[in-house]
């Protein structure tokens, strides 16, 4: 980690020195030109779009609630958004810091202004490449997060995670310390850009859905351990501990546990195999007659849903629904590993679960809070809310008006 830190820390010395002029993002006059254009040492930036007001609010009136199934009531779009992609050098520390470009989305307020609070917004599981934060025609819940903070004074950015977006990798399902560096450096690349531009952010948080809320717990961890401040967290449907998560599929299975959970044991057996080098991993854990539709889903193949089954039975090999074989296996070992919680958190955070979700269970959601309180009197700064009788699209669409207000108080000094 200190080698890791020592890097970043060179990268950012690097960055801040090396700037060169960008379109400034003020109200009065938006950039007209999509060209590329370097900003540092490996960091590129691209005008993407300009979203107006209306269509801010059309996301969040019409296409929200199409998209999550729920009626939620959120306060309307004051300023158009001006949307850039982000490309931007990292490593894979997994394969010994391999050498990777990544990309990102930066979505800044078309205002005057030049100081912003920056919300790092980590994206949920997606089955396209190009449905990430960079690509945001093609991401509903990014669109949302555009509408309801960068449409209101807040600067967005999302990084696509390695293997998404324009990256030509593999994708790092779940992958940790992958998840870690691609949301750590897709951050200092978006200081880069806004300090080319003038603009300097004068907060900073972060949230995240469904992968993207262990994603974002996961970055918390690291931006702490770098002792970088972090105002506030927030999460929604967050698999916290992805061990406690599949073995609840596996050896407790609810009524109510989606079709879809296929997609998890699926991407990250293929995730873990090509991310952590254990060749035959996927193979190991999948059964014969599954394994090669699955791994074309994995590589967004083409290939035919149905062929996949959604009964983890007919999935996996049936040695995993046994909980010692589980936790003894090469597999169970790397999935106990994938956990966001437990180290004693200092920044305001809160998770929050659904009571109905289909994915995530409320005793998962509710584990990071769990934890911390079992720590001598309790750590006060972890709390867990819950949303109601939500879906895992609903904890989503539910949870992120509660999380504006939580920063905007953070703003305002409360």
């Amino acid at each position: 980690m200190k080698s890791c830190l020592m890097r970043t820390s060179m990268v950012l010395g690097i960055l801040s020195a090396v700037l060169s002029i960008l379109p400034a993002p003020a109200g009065a006059q938006s950039p007209a030109t999509t060209t590329v254009q370097a900003v540092a040492s490996g960091v590129r930036v691209q005008l993407i779009g300009r979203w107006d007001v209306d269509k801010l609010n059309t996301i969040l009136q019409k296409d929200t609630p199409a998209f999550s199934g729920v009626p939620v009531t959120y306060s309307p779009a004051r300023n158009a958004v001006l949307l850039y992609r982000v490309t931007y050098p990292s490593v894979i520390p997994e394969r010994g810091n391999q050498p990777i470009l990544a990309s990102g989305l930066l979505a800044l307020p078309d205002t005057p202004a030049k100081s912003y609070p920056l919300v790092s917004y980590q994206h949920g599981t997606v089955y396209g490449r190009q449905q990430v934060p960079s690509f945001p025609d093609q991401s509903p819940e990014t669109q949302l997060m555009i509408a309801q903070f960068a449409g209101q004074g807040y600067a967005l950015i999302g990084a696509d995670y390695f293997g998404m977006g324009i990256s030509s990798e593999p994708e790092g399902y779940m992958v940790k310390g992958s998840h870690q560096q691609a949301t750590y450096d897709m951050l200092l690349a978006a200081r880069s850009v806004l300090a080319s531009m003038g603009v300097r952010e004068d907060k900073l948080f972060l949230s995240g859905w469904s992968q993207g809320g262990f994603v974002t717990m996961a970055f918390l961890e690291k931006l702490e351990a770098a002792g970088i401040k972090v105002d506030a967290a927030t999460t929604a449907s967050a698999p916290l501990d992805v061990f406690a998560l599949l073995e609840g599929f596996l050896t407790y299975p609810r009524p109510n546990d989606a079709d879809w959970l296929n997609s998890i044991v699926i991407l990250s057996a293929f995730a873990f195999e090509n991310y952590y080098g254990v060749p035959g991993l996927a193979r190991s854990v999948l059964n014969d007659a599954s394994y090669e539709v699955a791994q074309k889903a994995y590589n967004r193949q083409p290939f035919n849903v149905a062929d996949i089954p959604t009964d983890l039975h007919k999935l996996m090999r049936p040695e995993y629904f046994d909980p010692q074989y589980f936790a003894r296996s090469a597999y169970g070992r790397l999935i106990a590993t994938t956990q966001a919680y437990r180290w004693v958190i200092r920044s305001d955070v809160r998770n929050y679960y659904g009571e109905s979700d289909e994915a995530i269970t409320p005793g998962v959601g509710r584990m990071a809070m769990t934890y911390a309180q079992a720590m001598g009197a309790g750590n006060p700064h972890v709390q867990a809310v819950s949303t109601g009788p939500t879906t895992h699209r609903g904890t989503f669409a539910t949870a992120v008006p509660s999380w504006k207000r939580w920063f905007d108080d953070k703003v305002a000094g409360k």
